[in-house]
């Protein structure tokens, strides 16, 4: 066997030992490994059986250090969309991931796995879009951005491929695949109903006069996800939002949309004296704001308190079952009211286990820097 095979069969080894293991099929255990090692020899490569797959899913998540929300790694939806090659198909699985996901506001944690990469491939399929809901990024001439900054080169891509945009603050962003050996494909796509709403706020009538609207469920759709020595290089995943994720970051970043400074203005803050907390209490407004609007909508997210005290409690699971916690505690901690939450006050071994999830380098445009820190399955996560 050669080295590269080999390799591929020490992955597999090591994954299929440990996943038979806890879904108790032990007994199976050898003849399977006979059968990858015959593939490997033959093809280079080997494929999952949907058992393998689902729960080297969820072992991803689980092994996910940057993820607060991993209590649920259990309850992941796997849909296996490997069959797919026609392009339309492909097109028509993203929008049933975003459906069946939202659930009427009622979030579903999902992945959609479609086919591996294979060893003669230069590149595996790839969906080109950060995720498959995001918002556009229309650069002015005058150095300005009306939208989401992180989106501007994928924008402008969308425009060279002959999209039109409303070039409003809040344009949704078609979708976007390569399939190997095919051209690049971009798509529009139907949204389900109220999966896109205004922000208000609870006691603030003014919050409307600033027309910002965000949608239910994140959607992570650039990240490969690796599993015993097999790259998906398009496997979209979702959990359900943090508030955090959307006050503080997208909203709060100066770098995203900025909205600190209007919202301590409209509050009456001076905004030129730091001894005012004026970025603090504004940043708290938004993130009430923005919890206010899903809840009032039925719409799942989770506050940072909730968080903190479900990590706590996976923490204590992962005990039980003789599994070690690694987590980076930078990405854990959430970015407001840090110490008045249990996680802060913890250290993390942040060794990165597999099956998981990787960045992969974007098609269009540079690696995103200025993104939420968070968790793909709990948040806008794994962004970065």
């Amino acid at each position: 066997m050669s080295l590269i095979k080999g390799d591929i069969f020490s992955r597999a080894e090591a994954f299929l030992k440990t996943c038979y293991q806890e879904l108790k099929m032990e007994d199976k255990l050898q003849e399977r490994l006979d059968d990858v090692k015959k593939q490997i020899l033959q093809g280079g490569t080997y494929h999952h059986t949907t058992e393998e797959l689902t729960h080297g899913a969820r072992m991803a998540w689980r092994n996910s250090n940057r993820c607060i929300g991993r209590l649920y790694w259990k309850t992941l939806k796997v849909i296996d969309a490997r069959h797919l090659e026609d392009e339309d198909e492909i097109f028509s699985a993203l929008e049933h991931h975003i459906d069946y996901a939202y659930n009427n506001g009622e979030i579903r944690s999902t992945i959609t796995v479609f086919r591996q990469q294979m060893p003669d491939e230069p590149m595996g399929p790839r969906i080109l879009n950060h995720q498959l809901l995001h918002f556009a990024g229309h650069l002015q001439q005058d150095g300005t951005v009306v939208g989401d900054p992180s989106e501007i080169e994928f924008t402008q891509w969308c425009q060279s491929m002959g999209y039109k945009f409303d070039h409003t603050a809040f344009d949704m962003l078609p979708h976007a695949i390569q399939w190997p050996g095919k051209e690049q494909k971009m798509k529009i796509f139907t949204l389900p109903e109220g999966i896109v709403f205004p922000i208000l706020h609870p006691e603030y009538e003014w919050f409307s006069d600033l027309k910002l609207f965000w949608y239910a469920v994140p959607i992570i759709s650039e990240m490969m996800m690796e599993i015993g020595g097999i790259t998906y290089t398009a496997a979209p995943f979702n959990g359900w939002y943090m508030v955090t994720e959307i006050g503080s970051r997208n909203f709060g970043d100066t770098e995203r949309y900025n909205m600190l400074p209007a919202v301590a203005q409209q509050m009456g803050l001076d905004i030129h004296d730091d001894f005012s907390f004026w970025k603090d209490r504004a940043m708290i407004e938004l993130n009430r704001a923005v919890l206010y609007s899903y809840h009032q909508r039925g719409i799942s997210m989770s506050s940072h308190y909730e968080s903190s005290e479900q990590f706590i409690q996976f923490e204590a699971s992962e005990q039980r079952r003789g599994r070690n916690i690694t987590a980076d505690w930078s990405w854990i901690t959430p970015p407001i009211s840090g110490s008045a939450l249990e996680v802060f006050h913890r250290n993390y071994d942040n060794t990165v286990l597999t099956p998981n999830f990787f960045y992969q380098d974007p098609v269009i445009g540079k690696p995103k820097q200025n993104i939420p820190k968070g968790c793909p399955f709990h948040s806008q996560s794994l962004e970065g």
